[in-house]
């Protein structure tokens, strides 16, 4: 609980001490002189702004860096000037009993809505400024925003059971407090839960209703009732309206989601959690709190559930699975230094959820043996375990600490545009102006503090098992010259491999030293140091065996082994990291098995901190291939050098150190400065046969999932060739003249067969030409006349859409400048956006025919899936590119987000489209790492259902496979709201 306030009669304009930086302190104080220029309350902004300074540029960093809060504070200014003459405490708290009892007893559905939306805005102003301004400690505002949410989540529950009696379906003994001994239980979970919610957060919330209690009338069946009841709760927190929302709902964490209800009987739940629940959902039951409905049956049912929670001894199972999650964790967030740039504060290395996880974990041992550390506040759980001398005075210090400064992160990084987020910003230039209005003075400041938080917490989490550890590596395997030991092969059968004897077999043919990489005494003496490490590593992997013959080629393709083998004895992460490529990603486990050296890319510890931009990527490959001797090499270290990145992308994807779009961004930075590599050479080495023609110019094209910077792995290059030249001189000048057509046709087919041919390093890519104009029966390479012509006279819709995402990547900067002008021109033309609608529905209904649109994992081609999204923004483009060109981005999120900022859709479209595209590319970085072919939930392993979920951030598959169907469904109920019609 809160201590006593001490500023308790103070207004909040007289308790706010601190302000951010500002980034441009005349721009921003412009902005806001406008706003007073055009207030009503001018005259009493204009004294409170000049008697307290500190709220003057307070209000002029939301001017500058807040878009959300800048509109609450612009969108009513009589509100701003009450707030800040109000007690924050006091206000909030009568802000919320009035409103809450208006919404509850309201008349109708959309008046209960209006009032709720109206508290939720201005109670998230006060928050904020009372968070940003200092006047309330960052842990009080996530008390406000838990009280906030308990009054709205209470209110929209009263009003639903009240509805419910009034259509006869209850009958509650009293009609003004229907949830009194209902028998609807909703219970807070996660942050909410535990008192502590962030900013821009969702509502976890699980319900449940006794059918024995609840007073339903005559006939009434409870199962639909309640499910009724609840849909209309949600409806009330996070449907958007012109008053905005509440609260986004997610219901997912109840039993089995992807077969059961919105609403559960207790008897289903109880029958549930005593025979399938999982350690997981012993750890999010902790944070569990009835906050509406019937509060009493919800404190009886968690009674009931307590046995499952806290067990009566101290819970070594529970250790050994946070044992294995800890070593998956350590590699899953790499190993070099932790970046600051795109870092995320609560998944990353030494974020929130390590902290969390350290405090739960713990709880989850001892708690059966001792009620005192069963808590739900994080704050409240280390001064507890510290208490019972589970961990000591200064590790509790260093993880409050490093808790309180990471949750005030969060909550500025959500107050920018009120999204739920925990990525810093990618760019150091973003990361400056972030740091400014978090507080600090500079980038550097600001990432000394939070790099000392995140390196202290990582610390004391990657200690916590240390002891588990040492057990792990004492493991008593013998492996005998003569015969197998059977105590060994039992072990290994009892570790997971299936075939124990053939383990055994692999690893004594090791220690012989049938392998050239580890001949000697000293390089097999460091062998037998790791592999207790690397089998139990090898032992959790879907496929066991399988995986041990990949490592068995992999060590035998070794030139040496002393240093790898050196290495993973200092560093026995590396080993889980192995592990995982080999034993869940064929594709990548294959790469690394013929081409040991891409595991040079692991060792340095740079790679595992902010990926390298354009520049640094190209100044690393130029450096590569400046040690190139003759052009044959000069193409082999390009080959050589694109290998090692895609395997390192790959490797970020897998271990979740990269997200989706970040990788996809990456893995087409990789292919931009190869092409431009190819191009070079290419272009030199045909001129030195065919000379140049006069004024030649040519320009290299990106496409599809190139074009829009989201490509996978196994993505080919879509490209396309625009040159031009003097006309009045079209031949060549070499030994071996070629007219000007002939001439770039055969360069674009050297072109191509350059990257697509098979080396000692294997074919980079597979190329596509197939969207230039005319597609196969076109020629290779369009001259730039030529293709304006095409496109303004020729060309179909669907041309236009694939223009969208044109991007020139190789080309001479005058040349390349003419080109985007001449995309950038056909694409803003005026057009009938009805035509282009239905050319689009048109389009894809085609496509559904030709590919099926009924499979829900087939991410691309299902209805609701990556095309229905990538077609909307298509759409977009095309028919608002003319009065917005802001819109014209090559990536869909981009086109997305452009759209919401431009108010081109919905907000509720927006707020379904933008993580649908998230979400999508997400697991189809992972499916296309891991899988050849279609994804079968059936018979994927558990390592890649585990990389699935951990890739959607939900707790298991089946709430993973919910959220897709109920994502698919949203995101085509969106395209046919926008488009106009279903394909």
């Amino acid at each position: 609980m809160n201590a006593p306030n001490q500023h308790a009669g103070l207004t909040l304009a007289e308790r706010i001490v601190s302000a951010p930086f500002l980034n441009d302190g005349e721009a921003a104080h412009a902005r806001v002189a406008d706003w007073l220029n055009a207030a009503t309350e001018a005259a009493e902004l204009r004294a409170l702004l000049t008697a307290r300074p500190m709220v003057a540029t307070l209000i002029a960093s939301l001017a500058e860096s807040s878009p959300f809060l800048w509109d609450l504070v612009t969108a009513d200014p009589a509100r701003f000037l009450a707030l800040m003459n109000a007690d924050p405490d006091a206000h909030l708290a009568g802000l919320l009993a009035t409103q809450g009892r208006s919404a509850a007893a309201a008349d109708d559905i959309e008046t209960a809505m209006r009032a709720l939306r109206r508290m939720k805005a201005e109670a998230a102003l006060l928050i904020a400024l009372a968070d940003i301004g200092g006047a309330w400690p960052v842990m009080r505002a996530t008390q406000g925003l838990t009280d906030l949410a308990d009054t709205a989540v209470k209110a929209a529950v009263r009003f639903a059971l009240a509805e419910a009696a009034r259509a006869g379906r209850l009958q509650p003994a009293d009609t003004t407090q229907p949830d009194a001994g209902s028998g609807y239980i909703v219970l807070a979970m996660g942050k909410m839960g535990a008192f502590e919610l962030n900013y821009s957060s969702d509502i976890d919330l699980i319900v449940f209703f006794d059918p024995d209690k609840a007073p339903l009338a005559e006939g009434v069946e409870a199962a639909p009732t309640f499910v009724r009841i609840t849909q209309r709760v949600v409806k009330i927190l996070q449907e958007h309206t012109g008053d905005g929302y509440v609260f986004r709902t997610d219901l997912r964490l109840r039993p089995d989601p992807g077969s059961t209800g919105i609403a559960i009987s207790t008897p289903a739940a109880l029958a549930y959690y005593e025979g399938m629940g999982q350690n997981w959902e012993r750890a999010m039951l902790i944070k569990g709190r009835p906050c509406a409905g019937d509060i009493a049956a919800g404190e009886a049912i968690l009674q009931e559930l307590a046995p499952f929670v806290w067990r009566k001894y101290l819970d070594f199972v529970a250790v050994a699975d946070v044992h294995a999650m800890k070593r998956q964790i350590n590699a899953f967030r790499g190993h070099g230094d932790i970046a600051v740039e795109g870092h995320n504060i609560k998944l990353g290395r030494g974020g929130i959820r390590e902290i969390e996880f350290f405090a739960q974990t713990q709880q989850l041992i001892a708690g059966g043996r001792n009620p005192h550390l069963r808590d739900r506040e994080t704050l409240t759980t280390l001064d507890k375990l510290c208490d019972d001398r589970w961990i000591d005075a200064a590790v509790r210090d260093d993880m409050k600490a490093a808790y309180v400064f990471l949750r005030a992160v969060e909550h500025r990084l959500q107050m920018v545009n009120d999204q739920q987020t925990q990525q810093l910003p990618e760019t150091r230039a973003e990361v400056e102006r972030f740091a400014r209005f978090f507080g600090f003075a500079d980038r550097d400041a600001f990432a000394k503090v939070l790099v000392g938080h995140l390196e202290t917490v990582q610390r004391h989490y990657e200690r916590l098992f240390e002891k588990q550890e040492e057990e792990a590596d004492a493991l008593a395997l013998n492996f005998p010259d003569a015969a197998d030991d059977q105590k060994t092969v039992a072990l290994l059968g009892e570790m997971g491999f299936r075939a124990p004897l053939e383990a055994s077999g692999i690893v004594r043919q090791w220690l012989k030293g049938e392998h050239r990489s580890l001949m000697g005494e000293t390089v097999r003496g460091q062998l037998v140091g790791v592999l207790p490490v690397l089998l139990e590593q090898i032992g959790r992997t879907d496929n066991p065996n399988a995986t041990l013959v990949l490592f068995d080629h992999f060590l035998g393709n070794l030139h040496g082994a002393a240093r790898l083998l050196s290495l993973l004895r200092q560093k026995p992460d590396l080993i889980a990291l192995i592990a995982l490529v080999l034993g869940t990603a064929p594709r990548l486990g294959d790469t690394l098995a013929r081409y040991p050296h891409v595991m040079d890319a692991l060792v340095d510890p740079s790679f595992f901190g902010a990926l390298p931009d354009d520049a640094e990527l190209q100044r690393r490959l130029d450096a590569a291939l400046a040690q190139a001797r003759y052009p044959e090499e000069l193409l082999e270290r390009i080959r050589m050098f694109g290998l090692e990145y895609m395997f390192l992308i790959g490797v970020r994807v897998l271990s979740g150190t990269l997200i989706a779009r970040v990788a996809g961004e990456a893995y087409a930075r990789l292919a931009d400065a190869v092409l431009r590599a190819v191009h070079r050479a290419v272009t030199e080495t045909f001129a030195a046969t065919y000379g140049h023609v006069k004024d030649e110019q040519a320009a290299v094209i990106a496409m599809g999932k190139l074009g829009g910077r989201e490509m996978t792995a196994t993505s080919d290059l879509d490209l396309i060739l625009i040159y031009d030249f003097d006309g009045e001189q079209p031949e060549s000048d070499g030994r071996r003249p070629l007219y000007g057509a002939q001439y770039f046709a055969r360069l674009t087919q050297r072109l191509i067969n350059t990257l697509t041919a098979q080396t000692n390093y294997g074919a980079l890519y597979q190329v596509d030409m197939r969207l230039r104009p005319s597609g196969q029966a076109g020629p290779l390479a369009t001259q730039l006349g030529s293709f304006i012509h095409y496109q303004e006279n020729e060309a179909w819709t669907w041309e236009h859409m694939a223009l969208t995402r044109a991007r020139v990547v190789a080309a001479p900067e005058a040349f390349a400048d003419r080109v985007n002008a001449v995309i950038r021109d056909i694409l803003c033309r005026p057009r009938d956006a009805e035509q282009i609608a239905g050319d689009v529905v048109e389009m894809r209904g085609a496509i559904a025919k030709e590919k099926g649109d009924a499979t829900p994992w087939d991410l691309k081609y299902a209805k609701g899936g990556l095309v229905d999204l990538e077609f909307i923004a298509q759409y977009l483009q095309l028919v608002h590119a003319h009065e917005h060109p802001g819109i014209l981005e090559p990536s869909t999120a981009r086109v997305l987000e452009a759209a919401r900022q431009l108010r081109l859709i919905a907000v509720e479209d927006a707020e379904v489209l933008r993580p649908a595209v998230q979400l999508y590319q997400d697991l189809t970085q992972i499916l296309r790492l891991c899988l050849a072919g279609p994804f079968d939930a059936k018979t994927a392993g558990p390592g890649l259902l585990r990389l699935l979920i951990r890739a959607a951030d939900v707790p298991d598959f089946a709430t993973l496979n919910a959220t897709l169907l109920e994502t698919q469904a949203k995101v085509r109920a969106s395209f046919v709201r926008i488009l106009g019609s279903e394909p």
